[in-house]
């Protein structure tokens, strides 16, 4: 399976989420590994559909051949999930019965070397791309951008309180030779960081993170998806997103709550005149976490949040 391995998280509270029945079709925007997509397709046996996308080209190839005993029953396309459009159009479907986006890295992406997402990897080059053929690398946005920009992204992507002394201190070393590795970026992170604040597990994993979501361009545009993906479902039709950072969870929070409102006007107002009528049940008022079994069989799990909404 071209060594590409992710084990799919909360697997059975995703299903359950989705309520995956017989005859569905489904949309999974993060196929991955295929985990997820094995599951929905067995359990919407024998003529459930599934429609999915990934970026990544080996992801597609695994996904492909785990998903083999269900040939003739789902499509992979290789695109970002937020061009659901064209995809449903090339599909030939309107609407779906349920949404899966999996936000999750995989670790067959974390141990490639070659990929260069894991700031363990001391001599793996700076890439960190989803799909390979992109024009934007780690590489271009450590030695090329503005210090200002690159504080920007570490303060607002990772959350990193030292963003604007680690981007001077990146800035600084560059102007002497380039930044080639993730190693040289972890030693420019770890001086940067007061030793004091280096308790609570690995200097550089926000930074990693921070450039990770720059270089892929997760953010942006994700609330308008999550509100035009929703607005995709038959009636009764169900959404669960998986999120492994704080960001993401709040867009999808912030995109479900507008979903769920029932006129948007100001309450100054005396009758609404805006329209907007409650179009989902978000069915997680809470987000749903995994179990302490699964935190201690994928430590990958421990940060996850899964929300769900159902059309109304």
């Amino acid at each position: 399976m071209n060594g590409f391995s992710h084990i799919p998280v909360m697997l059975e509270e995703c299903m359950e989420g989705l309520a995956v029945r017989d005859g569905g079709i489904y949309f999974d925007g993060t196929v991955g590994g295929g985990g997820h997509s094995y599951e929905i397709l067995s359990r919407s046996s024998p003529s459930g559909r599934l429609i999915a996308t990934d970026l990544d080209d080996e992801a597609i190839a695994a996904a492909t051949q785990r998903l083999s005993p269900f040939k003739g029953r789902f499509a992979i396309y290789k695109a970002n999930y937020k061009d659901y459009e064209r995809v449903f159009d090339e599909a030939g479907v309107d609407e779906v019965d349920g949404v899966l986006l999996d936000f999750g890295v995989s670790s067959h992406q974390i141990d490639d070397a070659d990929r260069g997402f894991a700031y363990m990897k001391k001599d793996a080059p700076l890439d960190m791309r989803m799909d390979r053929e992109a024009a934007l690398t780690a590489r271009e946005i450590v030695n090329e951008w503005p210090q200002e920009e690159l504080a920007r992204i570490l303060r607002e992507y990772g959350e990193e309180k030292f963003a604007s002394r680690i981007a001077a201190d990146i800035v600084a070393k560059r102007a002497l030779s380039p930044i080639e590795t993730c190693g040289e970026l972890v030693g420019i992170i770890e001086e940067s960081i007061p030793k004091k604040f280096q308790q609570n597990g690995p200097a550089a994993r926000k930074s990693f993170q921070a450039i990770r979501i720059a270089v892929n361009g997760e953010l942006e545009g994700l609330y308008e998806c999550v509100v035009g993906l929703t607005r995709r479902l038959r009636k009764g039709g169900r959404i669960a997103i998986l999120t492994f950072h704080s960001l993401e969870d709040r867009i999808v929070k912030r995109a479900f709550g507008y979903l769920e409102a029932d006129c948007i006007c100001p309450k100054s107002l005396p009758v609404c005149v805006c329209g907007k009528r409650k179009e989902i049940e978000i069915l997680t008022k809470k987000p749903i976490t995994a179990s302490v079994r699964e935190m201690a069989g994928n430590s990958r799990s421990k940060c996850a949040k899964l929300r769900v909404a159902q059309r109304l």
